[in-house]
């Protein structure tokens, strides 16, 4: 995770990590623009209970899955839950960095609808 953080800096993204599933649930402003990236497999829970844990919570972030175990029941149930996109490990750098503007455009068209913001 330390080179995903790397490489969103880089390209001028301003990023946060946490130490858990748990802590992101916890720490995490929904009021804040952006959007998440989650491992499928993570310890404790994993991306798809974080997604569900978010919807539950009524917060609509974008979220893009990142993975290398993922499957195709598992990737098909985070798109339908409303997920950006599920890459798969080794990402390549053009594609997470186009899944990332895709959930700017989504984060940004949500907050427009949701506070009539233009």
């Amino acid at each position: 995770m330390k080179a995903l953080g790397r490489l969103l800096r880089a390209a001028g993204y301003q990023t946060k990590a946490y130490q858990s599933a748990e802590a992101f649930l916890n720490e995490q402003d929904a009021s804040i623009p952006g959007c998440a990236v989650f491992d499928h497999a993570m310890p404790g829970l994993n991306g798809l209970d974080v997604q569900e844990a978010l919807l539950r919570q009524g917060i609509h972030r974008p979220i893009i899955f990142l993975t290398g175990r993922g499957t195709i029941a598992e990737s098909v149930k985070a798109m339908k839950a409303g997920a950006v996109d599920y890459l798969t490990k080794p990402v390549h750098k053009v594609a997470l960095l186009n899944a990332i503007k895709s959930a700017e455009e989504r984060d940004k068209t949500q907050r427009i609808v949701k506070h009539g913001i233009k």
